[in-house]
């Protein structure tokens, strides 16, 4: 009889079990929010008009096609019985399980502040980044109206909170596609003044990498324009403003990239938490006690010898992969040998041509990383059209300073204006 596996969540976690399941004698439900995998990684290009919704996520559906022995599920699990082994739906429906793989992923954390979402918000989702395209280009549109050059420094001023991967590459293409590209589409704002910051409170950027890449990539990111403060907290964020240590910047435009936390599933658990909501895990991936029930990916506190495993996407890939295998051949605990992670490296792109890249004890820098850094993330692209697609977007970037998705739905605004 063919086991009764649950996936919650369709990232690179949950996707990576369901392939490696596919030849298995498994009865798979996949269930998630969304009907879509999105490649994450890639996000804050759709945020700031460089690539379309679509170049970025696939649906499900479409990725399992062909598998036979997988159900997806658009719904939202509440709440997990492990003793009766079922999960529970936001539809009231109930679906037991054999096996269970929780791959939720994160959301973002205001640290004790919720009130700050609503003047910054994060970026995980399709949503966040159509939300946060629409209010970058609705200040430019609005600045090129305004006369009070008070409210239009506003406008035109940008802060991104945090300066790790998703903060960097966020401030980083804000700075050049605004002067590169935006400003001169405006012609009253063709002299005006551009503000992006970068706010961090640790003592460097990308603190994942070596202190030298760490340097050279604030230097490229002070090259494109972004001031970069560092050793800084945030203490309040409303509307129009920002106040980051004793300094308050007047601001329209707050991107949170601070931090994250774990899905509120995870509460539901009742099973040891780390600070970030993270469920503590054993050297197999799953949670102690419940030798079915795995917790994988960025929601995941696994210890790495000294260190825990950062939230990444090949983190996620692999730990799906060594748990299908479990899985698959149905091991009992004591057979299971320990997930070992193998660590590729890890990139992060400033702006055109300029990235770091970390590989072993390689470090790079420069047009070689970003090389490198493009022509990875185009393989890892689940659907062959995606990959031409961005592939060929980029291309034409590079070459003209014209990112193509930056059309607009039309969105209220507090002040609208007319032109003559």
């Amino acid at each position: 009889m063919n086991k009764k596996v649950v996936i919650i969540g369709g990232g690179f976690g949950g996707l990576a079990t369901a392939v490696a399941l596919k030849n298995a004698k498994t009865d798979i439900t996949l269930i998630d929010k969304t009907n879509h995998h999105l490649f994450q990684p890639l996000l804050y290009q759709v945020a700031v008009g460089a690539l379309a919704p679509a170049d970025v996520a696939v649906p499900l559906r479409t990725i399992f096609r062909k598998q036979k022995n997988i159900h997806i599920l658009l719904n939202e699990v509440v709440y997990v019985d492990k003793n009766k082994r079922i999960v529970y739906l936001r539809s009231k429906d109930e679906i037991p399980f054999d096996y269970l793989v929780i791959a939720t992923g994160t959301q973002p954390t205001y640290f004790n502040h919720p009130e700050w979402e609503a003047f910054a918000p994060g970026l995980k989702t399709i949503r966040d980044a159509m939300d946060i395209r629409e209010k970058v280009l609705t200040a430019y549109e609005i600045a090129d109206c305004v006369e009070d050059p008070n409210e239009r420094r506003q406008l035109l001023t940008f802060v991104v909170v945090g300066a790790g991967p998703t903060g960097v590459e966020l401030a980083g293409s804000l700075a050049e596609i605004g002067r590169k590209t935006l400003l001169k589409d405006f012609k009253n704002l063709k002299h005006e003044k551009l503000t992006v910051y970068l706010v961090d409170g640790g003592e460097r950027v990308l603190s994942s990498f070596d202190p030298s890449l760490s340097e050279r990539a604030k230097e490229d990111l002070e090259e494109l324009g972004v001031e970069v403060i560092l050793n800084t907290r945030i203490f309040d964020a409303g509307e129009g403003h920002v106040l980051i240590g004793d300094q308050k910047i007047s601001t329209a435009n707050i991107i949170w990239a601070a931090g994250n936390q774990s899905t509120p599933l995870m509460k539901t658990l009742d099973t040891e938490l780390d600070r970030m909501g993270r469920a503590v895990v054993n050297a197999d991936c799953s949670l102690p006690n419940y030798p079915n029930i795995f917790v994988i990916g960025d929601t995941a506190h696994f210890k790495n010898g000294s260190d825990v495993l950062p939230g990444l996407a090949p983190v996620a890939t692999q730990q799906g992969n060594y748990v299908a295998k479990i899985i698959a051949d149905d091991l009992n605990p004591e057979w299971r040998k320990p997930f070992q992670y193998f660590d590729k490296g890890t990139m992060a792109t400033i702006g055109r041509a300029k990235a770091i890249a970390q590989i072993g004890k390689i470090k790079l820098g420069g047009f070689m990383a970003w090389a490198m850094w493009a022509l990875i993330h185009v393989v890892l692209l689940i659907h062959f059209r995606n990959r031409i697609r961005v592939m060929v977007e980029w291309i034409w970037f590079y070459l003209t300073f014209q990112p193509s998705a930056r059309i607009m739905y039309w969105n209220k605004t507090k002040k609208e204006t007319n032109r003559n």
